[in-house]
């Protein structure tokens, strides 16, 4: 299918570029292997005080697991304001208030993995309609990315 199995360059420009318009700390492009594998990431810097995160993560943590499952969006701006999504180690972990992911669904109809973003602060119920429409937006990037990759560097089409 074309889609790789370690962190890019060009994923993780779409995890900053996703991550930086939804004004969000953390951002990632995430394949489901034989773990959750982020080939696309962007955090804070080491020393900024946030959680540093690596490049995989259990396939039963985090919602993306949901979003999976769901096979469309899944916005939650408090996740503490749900007791099916509050109970996750990555609250803990990582200390994520707020969480926005969409899948990545290829032609075939197989379900390769998400983009999502994340952060310590909830969002106010008002923003939730354009964060998501963002993180969809990514999704679809990274999808004709893999499917048609670009000759030269990756360069994002949506301005912020």
């Amino acid at each position: 299918m074309g889609v790789p199995l370690a962190g890019s360059d060009d994923y993780d420009a779409i995890a900053r570029d996703m991550a930086q318009q939804a004004g969000f700390a953390y951002g990632f492009v995430n394949l489901f292997l034989n773990e959750q594998t982020f080939v696309g990431l962007h955090q804070p810097a080491p020393g900024s005080g946030y959680v540093i995160v690596g490049r995989t993560m259990s396939r039963e943590h985090g919602w993306c697991p949901e979003v999976m499952n769901r096979r469309r969006a899944l916005p939650l701006p408090d996740v503490h304001a749900s007791p099916r999504f509050s109970g996750n180690p990555v609250v803990d972990a990582v200390g994520i208030r707020s969480y926005f992911g969409a899948p990545l669904i290829h032609e075939s109809g197989v379900v390769l993995g998400t983009v999502c973003v994340i952060d310590p602060e909830r969002r106010p119920l008002r923003d939730a309609t354009r964060i998501r429409d963002i993180v969809i937006d990514c999704g679809t990037q990274v999808m004709t990315h893999m499917t048609h990759p670009p000759a030269g560097p990756f360069r994002t089409t949506r301005q912020p």
